[in-house]
């Protein structure tokens, strides 16, 4: 026995000492494991490349690390306004959103109408990111997003329309990476609207894959503004989808440029890159038009035929060449951060404000239809998802505003809020009913039920940015150590100092597995109860930070061993990748609620929407790791996953019947709360508006609340007598009911008032039908 306890000793010494002397453990464990690395990893185009190493990291690596530091989300200061963005809010973007009949732009004019455009060109909506000293807003990420989803609120069309110049184009490209002399000439001109942008980057041949875009540009000379001899390029191109095409007179334009007479070195293949190109040269082409749906933003494609241009109308000059890959991934982040989260968060806000409204003003039964378990949970979950979406947007924007730009965030809630508004619209059809199928100039929901896919699909489909973009690029960004060892393993300096570099990440990266699966296993088996929180908190609410924290742990050790078992493979894995993006940004989601809970000052009043919408984020994370386990290729790994996280089994429930339902009420509840969770839309109050008369209804039902119990009460009863030539409604019998006591005289009016209105927000639009019928007739012939 003593002779084993030897052995055992010596063997556990002698790893000691291998582990302990560097340049031994160097060259017997880590160099070897270096080169199975290194083999491992697949190699990285230069594209995917500057797409991982686009934009920054913030929150996500504190998620990956397993123990988020709370200081790092908590310490952002909370979103404000200056006084002249709230101006501009109050002002030109009321006023812009009184000038759109959505009805007309999209069934008659197909277009926004002349007043509309000279309005939003006249008072700097394309200016809303360009600094002053350039004739811009200089507005904040906060007041550029509150902007868009104002404006989404009454119409798709006029947000896209505003949002694209504003989002990833020349503007922003000028501003990061522009020559002086491109500044000087462009950003005033944008910003007074004189000039109205596009960018071209999708190819018919290419789609999402960007490095594969056949548009090129070949370094010649040529004649430019009558000038022989100019030193510049020939460009062809084909794109599409491009929003403002049809009217653009400056085309930010991608393409790859070649030069294969070595006019500027001896490299011939010289990347892609970015070029602003007024569309009045000869050889472009544009004017030609897309149909997103019948959503009749200005879309369509561009064509140009051996177009020339100097090499100063390269973005950035000849320092830009070959530069365009990584400009447009560092701007995207920020693009996606902004437009398309707040486009989908005014959706998501007006069909929970409409929904509810719609469920206190509608009847069957005698009852309001929000008062039914069914309506009541799609109303209920329609206040959930705006009071998370609503937090996302914030906090990203808190980060944009602090100069950060959240690449792997900016993904998470493009994707993430996107499929929000997705099932918003869909709940909201379903509260709707037969009212919301028709369409006509009072259908609140079809215009925005038509966009839902547009906002998937654009600036990268959701099923790709889930499936390889958001863990993919955070796994290597955020990750604590995995970026250092690539970037040993694979790149081109002295292999000794790689190999430093490698040993040195590697054991990291072993210590962190460890203390994470420690750390997992020991906050599974006590629920979590002693796991991280921020100092000032208890009860509820520090609760919530402990699961967050424990889910964070769980996240990590699944992420490091899909990653050790996988490695490169996981590229391939995309429905695997795509869970663990999931659990990511979920984990993203419930941070941005617990920020704004705090942001907001902890109202009392928000704290059961709180709970309930980090639950059903926990839930949504613990669902993923499931499918994580239960499809990971290597059962023992999946085995040892399983057990490090959930030795007790699942834990998280979904949310329960009773919290949606009370979540339902608060659709319908003060008006104060109603704004916090719902505020920043744009309503009408001319009686002529739909939704002007729906907000009327549902005051009036409010107010003739308890009179209209005691009236149906007495209707079911009394048993009035049936009036000839009639259609028996229980209106008709108001005065019946003051005669016996019952109402009021004034509350029988209110009741009328309110009888009328119902009808009113009820009603489903007709249209003659002797052009269909007639047209059916010839179809028959």
């Amino acid at each position: 026995m003593n002779a084993w306890l030897m052995s055992l000793m010596i063997i556990v010494g002698v790893g000691l000492g291998l582990l302990l002397t560097p340049p031994l453990r160097r060259r017997l464990v880590s160099a070897p494991i270096m080169a199975l690395f290194g083999r491992a990893m697949p190699k990285l185009s230069s594209t995917e490349q500057e797409a991982l190493e686009g934009g920054d990291v913030w929150w996500e690596r504190e998620l990956f690390r397993g123990k988020p530091r709370w200081d790092a989300l908590l310490n952002t200061d909370p979103p404000r306004l200056t006084h002249e963005e709230q101006a501009f809010l109050d002002g030109p973007v009321e006023k812009l959103c009184s000038l759109i009949d959505d009805w007309r732009i999209t069934q008659i004019d197909h277009d926004l109408s002349p007043a509309a455009w000279r309005y939003i060109r006249s008072e700097g909506f394309f200016g809303l990111i360009i600094p002053r000293e350039f004739g811009g807003k200089g507005f904040s990420a906060q007041a550029h997003s509150a902007v868009v989803m104002k404006v989404a609120s009454r119409s798709v069309t006029a947000a896209v329309t505003v949002m694209v110049p504003n989002s990833l184009g020349p503007a922003e490209l000028l501003l990061h990476y522009g020559t002086e002399e491109q500044k000087e000439y462009y950003l005033p001109r944008l910003a007074r609207g004189e000039e109205v942008p596009c960018f071209a980057l999708t190819s018919p041949r290419a789609g999402s894959d960007a490095g594969a875009i056949p548009d090129s540009g070949v370094v010649c000379h040529g004649r430019w503004r009558g000038q022989d001899n100019v030193l510049g390029v020939r460009l062809n191109w084909d794109k599409r989808y491009i929003t403002l095409a049809p009217i653009a007179t400056v085309l930010g334009l991608a393409f790859k440029l070649y030069d294969p007479d070595h006019l500027l070195s001896g490299q011939s293949k010289r990347g892609i890159t970015l070029a602003l190109i007024p569309t009045d040269l000869p050889g472009v082409s544009i004017g030609s038009r897309h149909d997103p749906l019948g959503v009749p933003f200005l879309n369509g494609p561009t064509r140009g035929h051996d177009v020339f241009i100097p090499l100063t109308a390269i973005i950035g000059g000849e320092a830009g060449i070959g530069q365009g890959w990584r400009m447009l991934m560092a701007c995207l982040s920020e693009g996606r951060g902004i437009s398309l989260p707040a486009l989908s968060t005014g959706a998501a806000k007006y069909a929970a404000r409409i929904s509810g409204a719609y469920g206190r003003v509608r009847q069957q039964f005698g009852l309001p239809i929000g008062r039914f378990e069914g309506v009541g949970e799609r109303l209920g979950r329609l206040a959930l998802e705006a009071y998370r979406m609503e937090s996302a947007r914030r906090v990203t924007l808190q980060a944009l505003d602090s100069g950060l730009r959240p690449a792997v965030i900016s993904g998470i809630v493009k994707q993430q809020l996107t499929e929000g508004m997705r099932r918003s619209v869909n709940d909201a059809m379903d509260v709707w009913g037969g009212t919301a199928i028709c369409q006509g100039p009072s259908n609140l929901l079809a215009n925005a039920y038509r966009a839902i896919p547009i906002g998937i699909t654009v600036e990268g489909a959701n099923i790709l940015t889930r499936s390889l973009m958001i863990f993919g690029q955070g796994a290597v960004r955020a990750h604590p150590w995995l970026l250092q060892e690539i970037q040993a393993a694979t790149g081109d300096g002295p292999y000794a100092e790689r190999l430093i570099a490698f040993d040195r990440a590697l054991f990291g990266h072993i210590v962190h597995v460890k203390l994470n699966a420690l750390r997992s296993l020991f906050h599974g088996l006590t629920g979590g109860w002693l796991a991280s929180a921020p100092r000032g908190t208890d009860g509820a609410l520090r609760r919530l930070y402990q699961r967050l924290a424990h889910a964070s742990s769980n996240f990590a050790i699944a992420s490091d061993l899909a990653l050790a078992r996988l490695a490169g493979g996981l590229k391939r894995r995309e429905a695997l990748s795509g869970r663990l993006a999931d659990v990511l940004s979920h984990l993203y989601l419930a941070s941005a609620l617990l920020k704004r809970f705090e942001d907001d000052g902890r109202p009392d009043a928000d704290l059961l929407l709180l709970q309930t919408s980090v639950d059903d984020s926990l839930h949504q994370v613990e669902r993923a790791l499931i499918g994580v386990i239960e499809n990971f290729p290597d059962r023992i790994v999946g085995g040892l996953m399983g057990l490090l996280i959930f030795p007790w089994g699942s834990r998280n429930r979904a949310v329960d019947d009773a919290r949606l339902l009370a979540l339902a009420e608060r659709l319908d509840g003060h008006m104060d709360d109603m704004q916090r969770l719902l505020g920043g839309l744009y309503i009408p109050w001319d009686e002529r508006e739909p939704l002007a008369q729906l907000e009327n209804a549902r005051m009036l039902a409010r107010r003739a609340a308890e009179p209209e119990k005691r009236f149906m009460r007495w209707l079911k009863t009394a048993q009035p007598p049936v009036q000839e030539h009639a259609i028996q409604a229980p209106e008709g019998h108001l005065q019946e009911a003051v005669d016996a006591g019952v109402i009021t005289p004034l509350e029988a009016q209110r009741l009328q008032q309110l009888a009328q209105a119902r009808l009113t927000v009820t009603a489903v639009d007709e249209f003659p039908s002797v052009c269909w019928i007639n047209s059916s007739k010839e179809r028959a012939a």
